[in-house]
């Protein structure tokens, strides 16, 4: 069952442009990229989504890739945009991918970063295990969630982007996101997305110059399904290059947008 699914949109619909959307990747937001959304909203309107069983959307047992395509595909005709221009980090870079190539049509340019449409390693089970640990029950402070996950995640940082999935209400902490569906299929998210023909539209691959999701053996990979592929490296920037360099970043993405 595909789902309508929350997002949030900044700036004026122009004659010119489609609108820009925004795909966050796994344990993000549409929170995530607010500031990015603003700055390019000067342009043209932007959507930021929260995906299934993240943010503020609704929670769905299943998780996969052909229902992530479906639920962006409703929630568009949800909202009334035909076409749009599509940008996608990590996991919601293969949605995006996923979605380009089955809806080629409601595509004009596509924006993939820092991932590459194939499978990877299990890099985050011990992150998902350590969150899952967290006993909200007796949580108290956000400190001791931290403390928590410092055992599987060293970096602050990171730890930090992790928690602000955790809120709180009268009743305590809560995770915002549904952690039994992406533990539970978590494997699939591993997976390639599901391509069944090319992408012919523009297409640009952003690459965080010391992160490794996005290799040099990926380019034969990419330009099959994305013939009209160019990439960008950011010198300086990990997995998260929005946020290492937002200005790098957005100069890079309103160039490609025109």
């Amino acid at each position: 069952m595909a789902l309508v699914l929350n997002y949030t949109s900044i700036g004026t619909a122009s004659p010119d442009s489609p609108p820009l959307v925004l795909l966050h990747g796994l344990f993000g937001s549409s929170e995530n990229w607010v500031s990015r959304a603003k700055a390019m909203a000067a342009e043209r309107l932007v959507i930021s989504i929260d995906l299934r069983n993240h943010g503020a959307s609704p929670h769905h047992d299943n998780m996969n890739y052909a229902a992530m395509t479906s639920d962006l595909s409703e929630t568009l005709n949800a909202s009334g945009h035909a076409e749009v221009l599509l940008l996608g980090h990590s996991m919601g870079g293969k949605v995006a991918m996923q979605f380009a190539c089955q809806f080629p049509e409601r595509v004009k340019k596509l924006i993939v970063v820092d991932i590459a449409p194939r499978p990877y390693a299990p890099t985050h089970q011990q992150i998902l295990d350590a969150m899952s640990r967290i006993d909200l029950s007796q949580l108290t402070r956000r400190s001791d969630a931290d403390s928590t996950l410092a055992a599987a995640e060293p970096d602050p940082a990171t730890r930090s982007f992790l928690l602000k999935n955790l809120s709180r209400s009268g009743q305590g902490y809560q995770w915002q996101l549904n952690l039994p569906a992406l533990n539970t299929h978590y494997g699939k998210l591993l997976e390639a997305p599901t391509l069944q023909q090319p992408y012919g539209g523009e297409t640009l691959f952003i690459k965080g110059k010391n992160s490794d999701y996005l290799q040099n053996k990926d380019s034969q990979l990419v330009h099959q399904w994305f013939p009209k592929a160019s990439l960008k490296v950011i010198d300086g920037a990990g997995h998260w290059p929005h946020a290492s360099k937002p200005a790098v970043f957005d100069h890079i993405v309103s160039r490609f947008l025109g």
